[in-house]
């Protein structure tokens, strides 16, 4: 899709003309239209950001023009024209502001200072029901969230993209911009509210839908409304993950718990078909029970792994390694450092996952002793089995490396 010339002057909104009267229309009416004069120019000279201001007097006048950054100078222009135009704003002339929303453009005015505010107000429009497939709505989440991840981290806090709909031929495309005058983590705050309102609309099938705020817009649609050519490299910006991944990472690290368990199952069937042994329960084994798994430190972890050196080192599976661990009051473990990205969600999983395993005992059982996810690795330490059983029973012989 090539360079196309449209102002999308398509109004999406007029938040408002301000209840507030003025004292002096006179003075407001001039104050207003140099302000608007300002921005115009600012415009001109290929800005796609402006503010400006007449403060002095009783009627001061404070003003913000933004335009979407994939509009040319001229359709920017002409975006704001139609909306500074007083038939346009419908607003008397002895009120002290008022909002306007285009999809190209956005139009403010007040009495007061409002370049800082990052949550005035917020509204969602959806279009109208298109039963989008669920492939479709599976994009649309995947993009809005990098959207919503890469935007505050860009210069001039604004990012376009598109996403090819897996098995299909549709395409959705996505903007997310912020007023420049918000921090980056007003930015935030102000898209998080914003993919919330876009939340509503691509869970009901909708086709398009847009967040309408004065400090962010956000909105995706199946229909191209920038060119090819205006499309943003997201993936510097993503290097912490999205959303998305996010989520294939916290699956990933309860599907790896989840087999360490099932393993943990089969190890105990197995002792039961050799008919092991009963073992009369140690005073200190029954009350590590009634304690359940303890949080280990990473330093306490790493001085009783010899800072995980190849010594210790028992065996590696597909979802990280084990080391042999003493531990300060000479109880022997065996420490197993998962080789899954952190993040705070992550941790969370992790820490409820433990929990829940390490509430199952039973004396034929490997036990989960508890864990560590205050560091920089998320690790598990399990009872110690010697001759290497425990790495055959949650490796079989998978990557041996050694025994101890």
């Amino acid at each position: 899709m090539g360079a196309f010339s449209d102002p999308q002057a398509n109004i999406l909104l007029s938040y408002g003309c301000s209840p507030v009267k003025v004292d002096n229309v006179t003075e407001s009416i001039k104050n207003l239209n140099a302000t608007l004069l300002d921005l115009r120019a600012q415009l001109n000279s290929s800005k796609y950001f402006a503010i400006a201001e007449q403060a002095r007097g009783l009627e001061p006048v404070f003003a913000m023009v933004q335009c979407r950054k994939y509009l040319s100078t001229a359709d920017c222009v002409a975006c704001f024209d139609i909306a500074a135009k007083p038939s346009s704003r419908n607003c008397s002339a002895d009120v002290t502001g008022g909002r306007f929303y285009y999809d190209g453009c956005f139009l403010r005015y007040e009495s007061t200072n409002f370049y800082n505010r990052n949550q005035d107000g917020h509204y969602g429009s959806c279009g109208e029901k298109n039963t989008a497939s669920s492939a479709y709505q599976a994009s649309v989440e995947s993009l809005l969230s990098d959207l919503q991840i890469a935007s505050p981290k860009m210069p001039g806090f604004f990012a376009t993209s598109k996403k090819e709909v897996v098995g299909e031929t549709s395409v959705v495309y996505g903007v997310a911009q912020c007023v420049e005058t918000i921090s980056k983590a007003g930015c935030q705050d102000c898209l998080t509210v914003a993919y919330g309102d876009l939340q509503r609309c691509f869970s009901a099938a909708d086709a398009d839908g847009r967040s309408i705020n004065p400090a962010c817009f956000f909105r995706y649609s199946d229909t191209p409304f920038f060119a090819d050519n205006q499309t943003t490299d997201l993936k510097p910006f993503l290097r912490n993950g999205s959303k998305s991944q996010k989520k294939v990472l916290i699956a990933g690290l309860v599907g790896g718990i989840g087999l360490l368990l099932l393993a943990t199952v089969i190890q105990f069937l197995w002792l039961k078909l050799h008919k092991a042994p009963k073992a009369v329960p140690r005073e200190g084994d029954i009350l590590q029970e009634l304690r359940g798994p303890v949080n280990y430190s990473f330093k306490e972890l790493k001085s009783a792994t010899k800072n995980f050196s190849e010594e210790y080192k028992l065996g590696e599976g597909g979802f990280g390694e084990v080391y042999k661990g003493v531990l300060q009051n000479e109880r022997v473990v065996a420490v197993k450092k998962l080789a899954i990205s952190q993040s705070h969600r992550v941790k969370a999983e992790f820490e409820k996952e433990v929990k829940i395993i390490g509430n199952v005992h039973h004396r034929n059982l490997t036990r989960l002793l508890g864990c560590c996810s205050n560091g920089p690795e998320l690790l598990l330490v399990y009872e110690y089995m010697a001759n290497s059983s425990l790495d055959n029973f949650l490796y079989g012989n998978l990557n041996f490396v050694r025994t101890s």
